[in-house]
């Protein structure tokens, strides 16, 4: 037997490494396992942080060729250097995942790098040597979800990890998959030069997030040039000397179509990622869709065996699996950690920017609460005006006889930074009339949040 820690983490994305972290500031000696070469799991290395890399330099593209005219900026011979594009980007990744190790040095986080799988209860196989824990978390994280008839190679049918590592503007890319990873990557290479189509199950884009909110996002997106097939389903997909050719059926059924693509992006979902832990070996339940089941302590059937990120139940969000972590790190240290469910925000990275907390309208509808609605569009913003980015809008669902908020949606600039006073209203139990009356600077952007709240009572300001 090698050595013994407190805690074996298994798992060095932002739910592991974050739960090592704090387990280890809390004076437990900590081991984290990764594979990788290099930390940070999925979302430093191939997933957050490159992905919004390269949004940010093609949005600055787009409006060095498109929008910076419209501000008296006149600009000629602009060209794309792709590859110092994806240098960029790789820069910002390593400068991530170094910082992560470097506090792993700081905190005195043993990194036992290679595969890990737990062998019995306590024990931790990793390259051949064994280790032993008190605790063990689970916290590996997803993997894109594959489908039938449609190989990745991550050449011309990638996943979002080739999406990433492109050599070369596609002329046309076929996104299968309306959901966040599918728009944002879409969105990247639509704003290059891209010809880009999205083919989508669903009526809608967005699952999940506020219907209205979909709805114009469509349109808005549409008017950026990404073209949408929705209500369809891809069931084979070929390798030609032409490109790929995708067989499109309607979802309900009907007549096939083909479409041809000289990229194929597959963006349909992630699953839990749990090879070669050894789950079954040692008797750690899992649910129907492969995920950990765990209580509501992140514990697992298994005395001593814990879970917590994309592997069990919930969002499949870094910051989500980040929460997670440290109240798990809290209650093994005797504290009482927790996460609350309903104030985790959720964000689209395009332009605009689409973000949401708690409850939607159709959730609230389906559960029979009734609810007061305020809108204010971003076209009565002042900030928004000047900025020459009025497209969409905040809404605020409040209960109707408390007035908590209950759930906010916010289609617009800079969407994913508006959330947050929002998330923390929810915390704190706040009432929209709570939002109303603190003052919000002028001008900015969050005066339309203020004016959201504002309109929950029908008593708007500006609109």
């Amino acid at each position: 037997m090698a050595d013994s820690f407190d805690v074996i983490v298994i798992g060095a994305g932002p739910g592991g490494y974050v739960c090592a972290l704090r387990a280890a500031q809390l004076g437990m000696r900590v081991a984290c396992v990764e594979k990788r070469p290099t930390l940070g799991g999925t979302c430093l290395n191939i997933g957050c942080i490159p992905s919004k890399a390269l949004l940010q330099s093609s949005e600055s593209y787009h409006e060095a060729t498109h929008a910076f005219a419209e501000h008296g900026i006149v600009l000629e011979g602009v060209k794309l250097d792709l590859a110092k594009m994806q240098a960029r980007k790789a820069e910002v990744v390593g400068a991530n995942v170094k910082g992560v190790e470097y506090l792993f040095k700081k905190n005195k986080v043993t990194w036992l790098k290679g595969l890990g799988r737990i062998t019995a209860p306590g024990r931790v196989a990793v390259g051949g040597t064994e280790y032993e824990a008190k605790h063990i978390v689970i916290a590996t994280g997803s993997e894109s979800m594959p489908l039938p008839g449609v190989e990745v190679d991550e050449e011309r049918i990638i996943t979002s990890t080739g999406a990433l590592e492109l050599e070369a503007v596609p002329k046309h890319l076929v996104v299968i998959g309306g959901g966040v990873i599918g728009l944002e990557l879409g969105s990247v290479w639509r704003r290059l030069g891209a010809e880009v189509t999205v083919i989508e199950f669903l009526d809608r884009l967005i699952p999940g997030n506020d219907g209205e909110v979909a709805k114009q996002f469509e349109r808005i997106l549409a008017r950026q040039g990404l073209k949408f097939r929705l209500s369809s389903k891809v069931t084979e997909a070929k390798q030609t000397n032409e490109g790929v050719v995708l067989t499109v059926e309607p979802a309900a059924g009907g007549k096939a179509e083909q479409v041809v693509a000289d990229v194929v992006l597959l963006a349909i979902g992630r699953r839990a990622y749990t090879e070669g832990l050894g789950l079954k070996d040692v008797g750690v339940a899992t649910d129907e869709r492969g995920r950990v089941k765990t209580n509501g302590h992140f514990a697992t059937n298994v005395p001593g065996i814990y879970a917590i990120g994309d592997v069990i139940a919930g969002p499949m969000l870094a910051h989500k699996a980040e929460d997670e972590g440290v109240a798990l790190a809290e209650i093994l240290a005797g504290q009482a950690g927790h996460v609350n469910y309903d104030a985790i925000p959720g964000v689209v990275y395009t332009w605009p920017e689409v973000a949401g907390v708690g409850k939607t309208e159709e959730q609230l509808k389906a559960e029979g609460t009734a609810y007061n609605v305020g809108k204010f569009p971003f076209t009565a913003n002042g900030r928004a005006r000047a900025m020459g980015a009025t497209d969409g809008f905040v809404k605020i669902l409040a209960d109707k006889q408390s007035d908590r908020i209950l759930g906010c949606h916010i289609i617009g600039p800079d969407a994913g930074t508006l959330i947050a006073e929002i998330v923390t209203a929810i915390e704190f139990g706040a009432s929209a009339e709570d939002v109303a009356r603190i003052c919000h600077a002028h001008p900015s952007l969050n005066e339309a949040v203020k004016e959201a709240a504002l309109a929950v009572e029908g008593r708007a300001l500006h609109i």
